[in-house]
């Protein structure tokens, strides 16, 4: 009563509070977590079930194996599956498709095919997952093979499902090779107009270079869903087609929203293409994902677009999807090339991925440096110190701080410090080829035969370095203590590195 009801609680207190637990007790609960979404708890319910003797049922098999198979938990799958077969349970069609899909979803191909390959009569669900397995497993040539065994079959023929797998199994290879005779294969078959057939081949194009052949794939396929959309804006961004493609091929009036899209999303980045492709999305009804919103964040801090990109972190989170830490970097990036360096912070703190915090703090901080923002800029420093003590080139950003702010004091207590991490540090090696000779160097290393002429040309691009027009003295002094101490952190952090160059420039 309580799992149909949906109270989980309430079942486990009577479950637990039983003096005798039958196995319908067990099944019942197990197939109540994993009905919920408790997947966890379901599988150790479930090796626990086992462990004081009780049997599953053939169908709480099958959903804790599938629970398995989505968490990628391969040891506990193998646990099961010998616990099938040292029970001797009756191996049905279901059950080994569940155990194929599993172990390809693990990776073990070897266990999932000796599986597939001793079904008496596998069917067509039995042969998408192997052909999906070996795809996502980027075994392209076995997958092929298996198609090809497939076709040759009277029954089970090919589906939707099937060219879906086999295509994006063969992305790698050039499309002359696979691809095109596969799309010739699928318009023959009635599959041109599928959105699983038309996502794998818009990929597949693109990652072929054919833009032309991904877009008419694009707006052949009349209902598209989010991924087909997720899909173009992820190419889009990585420039792959561009307007003229769609005048081309006779799209330009009915596909007007999408040239806008093409030409500026592709060539520039800009959020207003994207947002033409969102309006798209919600129009349809479906809901973004959240790769969705990285692309579209993105766009935003490249065009620096702070309106939108509030809005789109406030529409994420109001529709239930939680950012990841790539959403989070998005936004601080955002509000820190548009010197709203409280809101940054704001953000920040919010942020659960606690170890991904440090570069956000680097980030804020630097862009407090250039912003002249003391507050922030120390409680972005502290941030990143108490994350990671001793961090060199934070001190240097520090110390600029310190310098924009006129507090030489602090500023010369930092360039001790880093004084001191020079000292506890290993000195780290480096090597350059020039003129067919090998070069090893390391921070301080002064045994190279032309170190005196490297150091002379460290000193000459230090002295470069600190040169300004600026006739303000405020900044001026900041300018001289920044280069200085940006040519110190060279020296302290990647100092190998800097006389590497420098001997490359001499010979």
């Amino acid at each position: 009563m309580y799992l149909n009801c949906v109270d989980l609680n309430s079942a486990e207190l009577v479950f637990w509070d039983m003096v005798d637990r039958d196995d319908v007790a067990w099944n019942s609960l197990i197939t109540g977590y994993l009905r919920n979404s408790k997947i966890k708890e379901g599988v150790w319910l479930f090796i626990k079930m086992m462990s004081v003797g009780f049997s599953p049922t053939l169908f709480t098999y099958f959903m804790v194996l599938n629970a398995c198979s989505r968490l990628k938990d391969y040891r506990s799958g193998r646990l099961i599956h010998a616990h099938v077969i040292g029970r001797n349970v009756p191996l049905d069609l279901l059950l080994q498709i569940t155990l194929v899909g599993m172990y390809c979803n693990v990776g073990n191909m070897r266990t999932a095919y000796k599986i597939f390959s001793r079904m008496e009569n596998p069917d067509l669900v039995s042969w998408n997952s192997i052909i999906s397995g070996y795809s996502e497993n980027e075994d392209g040539e076995k997958a092929m093979n298996l198609f090809v065994q497939l076709r040759e079959m009277f029954f089970p023929k090919p589906d939707d499902y099937t060219f879906a797998g086999i295509i994006s199994a063969t992305r790698a290879f050039p499309s002359s090779s696979y691809g095109k005779p596969l799309h010739a294969e699928v318009i023959k078959t009635g599959f041109e107009r599928s959105v699983f057939v038309g996502s794998t081949l818009v990929s597949m194009y693109f990652k072929n270079h054919e833009s032309e052949a991904a877009w008419r794939v694009f707006c052949s396929i009349s209902v598209k869903d989010v991924v087909l959309w997720t899909e173009l804006i992820t190419v889009l961004r990585q420039g792959e087609i561009i307007h003229c493609y769609a005048v081309k091929l006779g799209y330009d009036a009915e596909m007007s929203l999408s040239g806008n899209l093409i030409d500026m999303y592709a060539k520039n980045g800009s959020l207003e293409a994207a947002y033409l492709v969102f309006s798209q999305i919600l129009k349809q009804g479906l809901i973004p994902d959240q790769v969705t919103f990285l692309s579209l964040l993105s766009a935003c801090s490249r065009s620096r677009l702070v309106e939108q990109g509030k809005f789109l972190w406030n529409y994420m989170n109001s529709i239930g999807l939680i950012p990841g830490p790539k959403h989070y970097t998005c936004m601080i990036t955002l509000f820190s090339r548009a010197a709203l360096l409280e809101e940054a912070e704001e953000i920040i703190n919010k942020s659960p991925y606690i170890e991904d915090n440090l570069e956000l703090w680097r980030t804020l901080l630097s862009s407090c440096v250039i912003n002249k923002n003391f507050k922030v800029g120390i409680h972005a420093a502290e941030e990143v110190l108490r994350l990671k003590a001793e961090d060199g080139p934070t001190l240097v950003l520090l110390s600029n701080l310190y310098a924009v702010a006129r507090r030489w004091d602090e500023v010369a207590e930092i360039r001790r410090n880093v004084r001191g991490l020079m000292l506890e540090k290993d000195p780290g090696l480096s090597w350059i080829e020039a003129k067919n000779d090998i070069h090893v160097l390391s921070s301080g290393d002064q045994s190279h035969p032309k170190a005196d002429e490297v150091q002379a040309e460290l000193h000459r691009l230090k002295r470069n370095m600190i040169r300004t027009e600026n006739d303000d003295r405020e900044t001026q002094n900041a300018c001289y203590i920044s280069c200085r101490d940006e040519a110190y952190a060279l020296e302290v952090e990647f100092n190998s590195k800097t006389n590497e160059v420098h001997t490359g420039l001499k010979f």
